[in-house]
């Protein structure tokens, strides 16, 4: 993923944390979902970004939770089903 994809997607989480009073910063490989810092309201406002932003069609994923539970593995997401 490019940086500037990588940056919009930081952006989007910092974004949420400041609403939800969470000061914490965001490395790339802290979880986001699994570890309860978000939870699933915050997931599906997520992945209705991710089909807006980057066109990927979960309906044809085998969604799992573990794929968009840090930036690290979001960014392989994107990378496996988003065009450059």
């Amino acid at each position: 993923m490019d940086n500037i994809r990588k940056q919009k997607i930081r952006e989007y989480f910092l974004e949420t944390f400041k609403q939800q009073s969470d000061g914490q910063s965001l490395a790339d490989n802290d979880s986001l979902f699994v570890s309860g810092r978000l939870d699933s309201f915050s997931m599906m406002m997520f992945v209705m970004y991710l089909e807006k932003e980057f066109g990927i069609d979960f309906a044809a994923i085998d969604f799992d939770v573990h794929l968009i539970d840090s930036l690290i593995e979001i960014e392989l997401l994107i990378d496996s089903h988003v065009s450059v």
